[in-house]
């Protein structure tokens, strides 16, 4: 029972460490919300990653002693994609599919019908 008590404890230690982070993107569709979340995921410290396309934010928790938001940022920016400040890496965003440019970009394709998943 001691040791029962120790672990729940330790749980909820170990669970007040993490921090967590919206961070605003230029995704675009369903590809866009995979794209990021699954590069989040491979980010060291990263618990979890949830977009939400409609408002375009990501929201990471994560462990502020394996990483930082800066690093998510360039995460994000590394697979093509803007993370608040820090605009996308722009090799990576010319190799995004037609649907995950950003609006105004003349190499857009726009999709009718809402959001949609490849």
């Amino acid at each position: 029972m001691i040791i029962a008590m120790f672990v729940g404890i330790t749980t909820a230690f170990a669970q007040k460490k993490n921090a967590e982070i919206e961070i605003m993107t230029s995704a675009q569709c369903g590809m866009c919300k995979d794209r990021i979340e699954k590069a989040l995921a491979y980010e060291k410290g990263v618990v979890s990653a949830v977009l939400d396309n409609e408002t375009k934010k990501v929201k990471v928790v994560y462990n502020p002693k394996k990483t930082d938001p800066d690093k998510l940022r360039l995460a994000i920016s590394k697979v093509g994609h803007d993370a608040d400040d820090i605009a996308a890496d722009p090799v990576a965003y010319e190799k995004l599919p037609g649907c995950c440019r950003k609006p105004g970009d003349p190499k857009r394709v726009e999709h009718g019908g809402g959001e949609h998943n490849h």
